[in-house]
């Protein structure tokens, strides 16, 4: 007797999960029903696989003919058998991987194919049989993302945290730079997948004499950079159109070098895939100020809106936002709230006059913080926030940042939506987001002159190092370390591969010479501290990098003394919209701290960073959450809870759904790293209902 999960009709059902969300739209959609609302209760853990290493995991696997292709955290590249785990092959490149690497790509013509996969700042092409370089592919195998930058390719910062998008024989990739000065070019390029010859650039800062080029300073172009796709692309795979979000330039949050509206920044893109033509865009940001970028791939769903089918596309946005489109010419489905918002105060900067949002959907996170939403965990600890408010200047989306308050920028600059994406299930055209919703502040400060010229270990640190971990080096923990004990908990020798390598979410400063890097760790370790008071002659013999007259001051999390977000609940949530009319269908908290569920706070919601997976059974699947490691499933039409597991660390990513020999499995990569207070790992889990 043939068993349920063994039928022959079962196996012709077989379906793979072979792009970077699952299908050519990026919608996280599978119509898999194997495991629906009725037995999804009934899910076991299948197999695992694990990396036997520490770091933590954002990656989104793939899976294709019966193969299961990861990435491990230190981005070795490894293929495992998606019925079983067991291991196949594994691709060492003998560069030890320190940035979030967030996927694969898979290219195939019928007789070869290949995996694609970033590893730092190098694209290597394996053969997806055995692992190996194919040597033909650039030199020896792989191709270096700092070269085809107009720039010495030894000085540039960039890294492949999202996988290319394969559109014929082309490979087309963005990356991951620097958020300081200096900063690589953001530009847009297209290798021949075959022999990894470039075939096409896009210049992300338009040079003289291209569209876009007069919304910069005349020459800006020669000292500015970013304005980079680090979240991923979305390709039409009917009409050739690839849909790119970028990044703000850099500085960040300071743009007095970079006075007007600075195309092509904080813009959806669409580019002839073939060619790398313009054809539309949409800049959501007018000189971005506030780091807030495009975080997510966008996605394609096909609408009824006002009763007309609209082939349309859904970008969502830090701030809370979700924006729709005619993916055919870029007009927006729901119409915009363009205003104007208040200038800046600082010295040298001329804020955009006016910004736009959408009038609908509703944003999926808070947007003012006022008195009324501060914490109430307890009364001194509202007393706490409250006093701690009074001191910020909170006057919602868009307010300049200041030189002599913290400004409130909620919800915070991790968002909102982040890289992990969205879901979109195409039958109903509802979207599922998860969202984070908790405030954060930012402050800028002038920069001393003196230091910033004679090239000092507190200038380097304040112009390299400050925007993240502040200029006491306090950080903002859990998310950013604290430096401030750094030196008796690292050597010197691990701090120098940090700042040259990077580690998590902070890029390398490859750019730096030995003798800065030296001064750094000096600094970090607290000799330059004492060196500012004791030896002021110490400088670089080098020229100074670039500088700016303001800095941030870092980024931080408003979060009370017990370290708890110190607004009130929900922290985070989970949003199911109707794209079809801007509604909502439904919205819960998402996550929870387990030690205040233990006292009887439950369902406050927190920090989540990977999307969700939505399917025809009925099942919406999403880890995601930092601190209580769950792996969740819910009914999509109601987000009722209906399955819930303890992953070993935390699912910061994606899952994906695919069916091998006539069984449905899911598989998530947990690896934590996004709460430093837990140890990390990488473990993929793959989950199923029992044979029977």
């Amino acid at each position: 007797m043939t068993s349920a999960l063994g039928s022959s009709a079962d196996k012709k059902a077989d379906r793979d999960w072979p792009v970077y969300g699952g299908t050519p739209e990026n919608n996280h959609f599978s119509p898999l029903e194997q495991i629906n609302r009725k037995n999804v209760k009934d899910l076991q853990v299948a197999w695992t696989f694990d990396t036997e290493e520490t770091g933590g995991l954002q990656t989104s696997p793939i899976e294709v003919n019966g193969v299961l292709y990861g990435i491990t955290p230190t981005q070795k590249i490894f293929a495992v058998d998606a019925a079983t785990g067991k291991l196949l092959w594994k691709f060492d490149s003998e560069i030890k991987g320190t940035q979030p690497d967030r996927g694969l790509s898979y290219w195939s013509d019928g007789k070869e194919s290949r995996i694609i996969a970033g590893v730092m700042n190098f694209v290597y092409a394996l053969d997806a049989a055995t692992g190996k370089p194919i040597r033909t592919f650039g030199r020896d195998g792989r191709i270096d993302l700092r070269e085809d930058l107009a720039r010495n390719p030894a000085e540039q910062v960039i890294y492949l945290t999202s996988p290319a998008v394969i559109y014929k024989d082309l490979m087309i990739v963005g990356g991951r730079e620097s958020e300081t000065l200096p900063a690589s070019y953001g530009d847009i390029r297209a290798y021949e997948v075959r022999t990894g010859k470039l075939r096409w650039v896009f210049h992300a800062i338009p040079r003289p004499g291209e569209f876009g080029y007069d919304t910069w300073p005349k020459d800006a172009w020669k000292s500015t950079g970013a304005v980079n796709n680090w979240t991923g692309m979305t390709l039409d795979r009917n009409t050739g159109i690839i849909y790119i979000p970028t990044g703000s330039a850099a500085f960040d949050f300071y743009g007095g070098d970079r006075i007007g509206d600075d195309l092509f920044g904080n813009c959806l893109l669409a580019l002839n895939a073939e060619t790398g033509e313009r054809i539309w865009h949409f800049q959501a940001v007018h000189h971005d100020i506030w780091d807030r970028d495009f975080p997510t791939p966008p996605i394609l769903v096909t609408l009824n809106h006002d009763g007309q089918k609209v082939e349309a596309l859904a970008q969502n946005s830090k701030q809370g936002f979700v924006f729709l489109f005619d993916r055919s010419n870029g007009k927006p489905i729901f119409p915009l709230d363009c205003r104007e918002y208040p200038s800046s105060d600082v010295p040298g900067e001329v804020a955009a006059k006016q910004q736009c949002l959408p009038t609908k959907p509703a944003p999926y996170a808070r947007q003012l913080l006022t008195e009324d939403l501060l914490t109430n965990r307890t009364p001194q600890m509202h007393q706490w926030a409250l006093d701690r408010f009074q001191t910020f200047r909170s006057d919602g989306q868009y307010v300049p940042l200041s030189t002599s308050k913290e400004t409130v920028i909620f919800p915070g600059l991790d968002g909102g939506a982040e890289w992990g994406g969205q879901a979109v299930d195409p039958e109903s055209g509802i979207m599922y987001v998860n969202a984070n919703d908790i405030a954060w502040t930012g402050r800028l400060a002038e920069t001393n002159p003196a230091e910033a010229e004679q090239n000092s270990p507190k200038g380097l640190y304040i112009s390299q190092c400050s925007i993240c971990h502040g200029e006491n080096m306090a950080g903002s923990p859990p998310a950013i370390p604290s430096l401030v004990v750094a030196g008796k908990r690292l050597s010197g020798e691990e701090i120098t591969e940090t700042i040259k390598n990077g580690k998590g979410r902070m890029p390398g400063f490859p750019n730096l010479r030995d003798d800065q890097i030296s001064m750094l760790v000096s600094y970090v370790m607290g000799e330059g501290v004492k060196s500012q008071g004791e030896n002021k002659e110490v400088t670089s013999a080098g020229p100074p990098l670039p500088t700016v007259p303001y800095h941030f001051t870092g980024y931080l999390r408003f979060y009370d003394p017990d370290g708890y977000p110190a607004v009130a609940p929900p922290w985070g949530t989970l949003n199911a919209i109707n794209l079809n009319t801007g509604e909502y269908v439904w919205k819960h908290p998402f996550g929870e701290y387990p030690e205040l569920a233990a006292q009887g706070m439950k369902d406050t919601g927190t920090e989540n960073y990977g999307g969700p997976l939505v399917t025809g059974g009925g099942l919406l699947f999403i880890g995601a959450t930092n601190y209580d490691k769950k792996f969740h499933a819910f009914d999509k039409a109601t987000g009722k809870l209906l399955w819930e597991t303890t992953l070993p660390f935390a699912g910061n990513a994606t899952p994906i759904t695919y069916q091998v020999k006539g069984r449905q499995y899911v598989v998530i990569a947990a690896g934590g790293g996004k709460d430093l207070k837990s140890k990390s790992g990488g473990v993929y889990v793959a989950f199923a209902v029992p044979k029977k």
